[in-house]
């Protein structure tokens, strides 16, 4: 029999409010299939099953509140009998496509969320939507009880990162190093592929910087992994996560997958996506629980560096500043040249000085062969 239990889905969560099964007794699953929605103090997330078996109890009950750990759900493994279940009446209805986010919204408000007019992918309901449709029907007080619940959202995942900032603070001897890169080269050579593509299928900045870390981690194990027990435990594949500003307040940092192994079209659609879903409240488990590294891009503040805090059990942060003109020795003279600051946040006990510092040089070479990446 298997145990379906509650994983963390970040260091700083300890329980989670179950909101939603995606399963019902007597389906059959397989790695990867969403089985759950749960909210943390982040997001509503919904979660993946890493075994392959047939559902036989679901013991979590929606709105109630889990510790990491508790045992949501027993499943018949592979070569199991699985116990009788009993046959269930076929649906007839056709279930719309609502983000948990948008579902959970609409549950405190009071909204009929399948009355709500969707406009996301397919006609998806979002979390705007259901605000949308909120604005048209609540009253003054309560709409003072709904910026009230949002501010409260908003303490409790603030409270959340600092949690999590304190853990990290406390417990990892970090260190931090920058370095200044010319971008001339990557800025000019992203111009050119930019006026090869629709306007929709133009490449960031930020996706080149993506992978040159993902690439430049290859060669430096010792800061892409976790530390875990008393021991670095190396990643061979970089999940990147990526942080992302939400709208009503506060940070996520949910993962982008193999990102070394994904060419700049692959990585500007998966960073699309994944902006997009974390702020209409649309993640997943693994997207939340296994990135290997963070890589935080605070260019659009106009900030012209950034030495951020390990998010544990990783073992490194990476993170860019804006990309500035500045006076830059090139070809014999001296030019107004575009760079950008980058810096690493890494753990001593893992790395030391020379090898950060080693790291962020190959972090400069592959940003001056773009066409490389």
């Amino acid at each position: 029999m298997i145990e379906f239990k509650l994983p963390s889905l970040g260091a700083d969560m300890e329980e989670g409010k179950f909101l939603e099964w995606k399963v019902k007794p007597g389906d059959r699953v397989k790695r990867g299939d969403i089985v759950a929605v749960v909210e943390t103090p982040k997001a509503a997330v919904e979660v993946e099953i890493w075994d392959e078996g047939t559902v036989q109890e679901l013991l979590a009950k929606p709105g109630e509140t889990y510790p990491v750990g508790a045992v949501l759900a027993r499943l018949a493994g592979t070569g199991e009998k699985p116990a009788a279940v009993p046959p269930q009446k076929p649906q007839v209805q056709v279930r719309r496509r609502i983000s948990p986010a948008a579902r959970k919204h609409a549950e405190e408000r009071g909204i009929d969320v399948e009355k709500v007019q969707g406009t996301g992918p397919d006609g998806a309901v979002t979390v705007e939507d259901v605000e949308a449709a909120a604005a048209k029907k609540i009253l003054p007080k309560e709409k003072e009880q709904d910026k009230s619940l949002q501010q409260d959202k908003s303490l409790q995942m603030r409270a959340a990162i600092a949690a999590a900032m304190s853990r990290s603070k406390r417990e990892i001897p970090h260190y931090y190093l920058s370095e200044t890169i010319p971008m001339l080269r990557a800025s000019e050579w992203l111009a050119r592929e930019n006026e090869k593509r629709p306007v929709t299928g133009r490449l960031l900045m930020a996706v080149l910087q993506l992978k040159a870390v993902a690439l430049a981690l290859a060669k430096f194990p010792d800061l892409n992994g976790f530390y875990r027990d008393g021991a670095h435990q190396p990643s061979a594949a970089v999940h990147a996560g990526v942080a992302i500003s939400l709208r009503q307040g506060g940070l996520i940092a949910p993962a982008i997958h193999d990102v070394q192994a994904k060419t700049l079209d692959a990585l500007m659609k998966d960073l699309a996506d994944l902006v997009k879903r974390a702020r209409a409240g649309s993640l997943r488990s693994s997207e939340m629980s296994d990135p290997t590294v963070t890589v935080t891009n605070l260019g659009e503040g106009g900030v012209e560096s950034v030495f951020p805090i390990i998010y544990p059990p990783q073992v490194a942060i990476v993170g860019f500043g804006t990309l500035a003109e500045r006076p830059w020795a090139h070809e014999g003279g001296l030019r107004a040249l575009p760079t950008v600051v980058a810096s690493i946040g890494a753990d001593h006990r893992v790395s030391d000085g020379h090898r950060g510092a080693l790291y962020l040089a190959e972090l400069a070479r592959l940003l001056q062969e773009p066409e490389k990446l």
